[in-house]
């Protein structure tokens, strides 16, 4: 469904800068990343920042991001204002919302960038994301989630989350094959790959037709959707 692959630099370059970081991100589109891949959060002042865990501190003292106004976090923890302000919006962005009460903030934070369309905002809960769509209409929804915990199987998934308007599936690299991506693309929806990180596994990966593919090398990344297209090269 989409050609070439989004690559998501997970984190940003995170194998050559502090993850997470403006720094990373930067670095991430210069080297050719097409996609930016991070975790949402809200500060307690309404804030949307970028934060793997959520949580700042020295250890046995660390506190929640939604507990802290954005003056009191630590330098590095960027906004997802700050991110658009020093990136420009060229560029997908996928973003994890493991606290669904930050839903509504981020999505009015990629509206007023102008791009919720090329926002793609992932949870393991398909009831949260289900809810999600009842909410906003014009961000991307992806279901995050394993095949061993499709009770309804592949198949049946897949039609669940077109009936849902849900726009993607984001599985483990080892859970795909050529076969579950046609499933999910005759569904309509978007198929993407997680945790490819050696040079061989994103080749395997990109093998079975993925719409995207997130790791932490982006050179290797983008290397290998140009070595399937050399036209991107």
């Amino acid at each position: 469904m989409r050609t070439p692959p989004v690559t998501f630099a997970h984190r940003g370059a995170m194998a050559r800068e502090r993850e997470n970081t403006l720094p990373a991100f930067e670095l991430a589109l210069r080297m050719g990343a097409t996609g930016l891949e991070s975790d949402a959060w809200v500060t307690a002042d309404g804030v949307v920042v970028l934060d793997h865990d959520g949580v700042v501190g020295p250890r046995f003292r660390r506190q929640p991001l939604s507990s802290l106004r954005r003056s009191e976090l630590p330098a590095h923890v960027p906004s997802l204002e700050e991110l658009y302000a020093a990136c420009g919006t060229d560029f997908e962005l996928s973003l994890d919302v493991k606290d669904p009460a930050a839903f509504e903030p981020v999505v009015a934070a990629v509206r007023a960038a102008g791009v919720p369309e090329r926002t793609w905002l992932c949870h393991p809960s398909l009831d949260v994301v289900t809810g999600w769509r009842a909410l906003a209409s014009d961000v991307r929804l992806v279901d995050s989630t394993r095949v061993s915990r499709l009770q309804d199987g592949v198949r049946g998934r897949a039609r669940m989350l077109a009936a849902r308007g849900i726009d993607a599936v984001n599985l483990h690299r080892l859970d795909w094959t050529p076969i579950y991506v046609d499933l999910f693309h005759q569904a309509g929806v978007h198929a993407f790959g997680w945790d490819a990180q050696s040079r061989s596994a994103i080749d395997r990966l990109l093998a079975t037709g993925v719409d995207a593919v997130y790791g932490n090398h982006v050179d290797r990344l983008v290397a290998a959707v140009a070595h399937r297209d050399p036209a991107l090269e």
